[in-house]
């Protein structure tokens, strides 16, 4: 070990004073000798030290305790998305639209600077006060799917008025970068009468809220509640509360929106 530490600080100092193509060999030349890999033999050899850390990389962002807390707002809204899939999603323009969110100058670009990478460190203590990172839909999603019974359009027969087709549109134009809203739509089967209403995002319990509110304006009752396989559907909070509302809900095949 001593010797090793020795090797690196001799060779540090020749880095140190080096210009950038004689780096470059010395790199080459103390990672053929050690058998480190060159990413690591270069912040051995920016430390000095084998022991020592390099320290923060210059111009390194660190995010106070406020950005941390509006990023945990968007990760909720969002409906608790990944930071690969948060990071381009970032509802906090909408929310401030419609007053949802109010945010600091200072917030709000620590907030639109974050990597999706540092977004999921920032929620990582979050994730697991609710779960951890597989709490997320795949098995409740799968276990709900399964039990939800399947309707084609063969199936339908001559259903009374009450009976709707629900599907989101999306309204982000040519990409889904970025906010937007959705809107969901009912079609009655009996009669072609559709209802539309504005979702602020993809989230289900904001989902059962608007559903209440389109209940009180269709001029029949809601009886059945049939959808595609989407995840903002397919969930024990959509599922729960057709239950409580005595609603039947049916599903299509996957890959098969035509049902």
């Amino acid at each position: 070990m001593a010797t090793r530490d020795e090797l690196v600080v001799v060779t540090a100092a020749r880095y140190a004073g080096a210009g950038h193509r004689e780096r470059g060999l010395i790199l080459d030349e103390f990672a053929a000798v050690t058998g480190f890999h060159r990413k690591h033999a270069t912040r051995l050899l920016r430390a000095g030290l084998s022991g020592q850390p390099s320290g923060p990389r210059p111009g390194r962002r660190v995010y106070d305790e406020a950005v941390r807390e509006a990023l945990v707002m968007q990760w909720e809204a969002s409906d608790q998305v990944c930071g690969k899939r948060l990071r381009p999603l970032v509802l906090m323009e909408a929310m401030e639209r419609h007053g949802h969110l109010e945010l600091s100058s200072e917030v709000r670009t620590g907030l639109l600077a974050m990597s999706a990478a540092t977004m999921d460190r920032a929620l990582r203590q979050v994730r697991d006060q609710v779960g951890g990172r597989t709490r997320r839909r795949t098995t409740p999603s799968t276990a709900v799917r399964r039990s939800l019974p399947v309707r084609t359009f063969a199936d339908w027969g001559d259903p009374p008025p009450g009976f709707v087709e629900a599907d989101l549109v999306a309204h982000s134009g040519p990409t889904a970068q970025g906010s937007f809203v959705q809107t969901l739509v009912l079609t009655n089967i009996a009669s072609g009468w559709t209802e539309c209403a504005p979702l602020l995002v993809r989230e289900q319990r904001l989902l059962t809220e608007v559903l209440t509110k389109v209940r009180k304006l269709l001029p029949f009752a809601l009886l059945g509640f049939d959808t595609d396989n989407d995840s903002v559907f397919m969930n024990e909070t959509i599922r729960d509360y057709c239950q409580a509302a005595g609603v039947v809900f049916t599903r299509c095949r996957p890959y098969r929106k035509n049902d």
